[in-house]
């Protein structure tokens, strides 16, 4: 869809989400929270749509002609050109934001996120057009990476500046719930589906509804945006400069070492958010004779660990602080990555033990790694710096892993994808030793 199309019905949008709050008065940070678990949700579910169908379809519908093994990892790489992308993305939704708001930027952006993800739904395979299959696929993926750079509102941002502040560490986990909540409902759709349908029907339509539903929310997701985007609150920090997008050259040269300490600070659970999602679910479907609806059953049970464990993390940051929960999560994962990956071969006891454990791991860590460098950025550049930063800790800690993972635990057994997973809790290690050690010399 083109800017020109797109530009009009934000304005509409728009419209409807200033008349509704012309009557609500003022957001509380309640209703925003609500609205950014919306948002995340609906990314998230997005996210986890393509990640499972990466394994569970692609392979065969995409790339038949060479082993599960190695379509797999064909289809992994395709999977990692949207955090590629989102870079991208970023630089030029900016520009559109700047230019023309923050609403047509979102409705652009979202569009664009629904329209490619839906026209996967409709990807022939490659008995119908050969590589062609593939060529579109990797489009639609980078589409969906340069979509996702555009959906960057701010609401996370909003929200922190209009919490207490004992209480950052509650509202900061806030927006991470979308992870547990996106994927216990697209692990959900593709359990049904492959458990209602023939191996043959799945693979030739019944995995195509996930993408549909994932327009629809997209959809859903866009107004409740809008409708916080276009409030009061949201547009006084927008032109008092608290979250204003400025030049990405001018952000990179002033910023770019707060930058690049904030993408390797979340990296630990960046990294073990792939371990416990993607990754354990192309290791059981290729390696194991278990059913992929029955592990992701287990799954769903332990991303409601997950979500618990990120509730937990606000009140645990609250009382010790975000960077030291950060610090003592991360030397937990590196302890984990030394022998819980091997319990994916112990059957069913062992992967589900593995993934409930990480998904524990995960959610106290994933609870507090949004923003956790972000204070450091100057108002004049927090909104693109914060943007920039999430791009590249996703590029760096996320968008590889699974296919890392894969290739070294095909290769070197289950032990080694554990040192992948020890190499970015280093990297978290190493930023916030960084991070403390410049606030210490600015305190001098």
């Amino acid at each position: 869809m083109s800017a020109s199309t797109a530009t009009p019905t934000s304005h509409s949008l728009e419209a409807d989400a200033k008349r509704l709050n012309a009557h609500g008065g003022s957001v509380r940070p309640q209703e925003i929270a609500i609205g950014v678990i919306i948002g995340r949700t609906s990314e998230f579910f997005d996210f986890f749509v393509y990640a499972i169908a990466s394994v569970v379809v692609f392979p065969k519908l995409v790339f038949p002609y060479v082993d599960a093994l190695t379509g797999t990892l064909y289809s992994f790489a395709i999977f990692a050109l949207a955090f590629i992308a989102r870079p991208v993305g970023s630089v030029i939704f900016m520009a559109v934001d700047r230019a023309h708001g923050r609403g047509v930027k979102l409705t652009i952006a979202l569009f664009l996120l629904g329209t490619t993800t839906v026209a996967i739904a409709f990807l022939p395979g490659y008995e119908e057009i050969g590589v062609v299959s593939a060529l579109l696929l990797a489009v639609f993926r980078i589409g969906q990476g340069i979509a996702l750079g555009g959906t960057w509102d701010g609401l996370a941002s909003l929200l922190a500046l209009n919490v207490p502040e004992e209480r950052r560490g509650w509202y900061a986990m806030i927006p991470q719930l979308g992870a547990p909540l996106g994927l216990i409902v697209a692990s959900a759709l593709f359990a049904y589906f492959i458990l209602s349908l023939s191996a043959a029907d799945f693979l030739e339509w019944g995995w195509r509804y996930p993408f549909f539903v994932a327009f629809a929310i997209n959809v859903v997701a866009l107004f409740a945006r809008l409708r916080l985007v276009m409030t009061p609150e949201f547009t006084r920090l927008y032109e008092s400069r608290d979250l204003e997008p400025s030049p990405v050259i001018d952000t990179v040269r002033t910023e770019g070492r707060t930058i690049v300490v904030g993408a390797f600070a979340p990296l630990a659970s960046f990294a073990l958010f792939h371990m416990v999602t993607v990754f354990p679910l192309s290791w059981v479907f290729l390696f194991t004779q278990e059913d992929p609806a029955r592990f992701l059953v287990i799954e769903i049970i332990s991303a409601v660990f997950g979500l618990l464990a990120i509730i937990a993390s606000g009140p645990i940051a609250d009382r010790v602080g975000r960077r030291t929960l950060l610090g003592v999560s991360a030397a937990a994962i590196a302890a984990f990555s030394g022998f819980a990956p091997q319990l994916l071969n112990g059957g069913e006891i062992g992967e589900t033990v593995f993934m409930v454990v990480g998904f524990i791991l995960l959610g106290v860590s994933f609870g507090q790694s949004s923003g956790a460098v972000a204070s450091n950025f100057s108002n004049t550049y927090r909104y693109t710096g914060s943007a920039l930063t999430s791009d590249l800790a996703w590029l760096f800690g996320a968008g590889f892993a699974p296919f890392v993972a894969l290739f070294l635990s095909s290769r070197f057994g289950l032990i080694s994808s554990g040192g992948y997973l020890l190499s970015g809790a280093l990297c978290t290690l190493l930023a916030l030793f960084l991070v403390n050690r410049r606030l210490d010399i600015q305190a001098r």
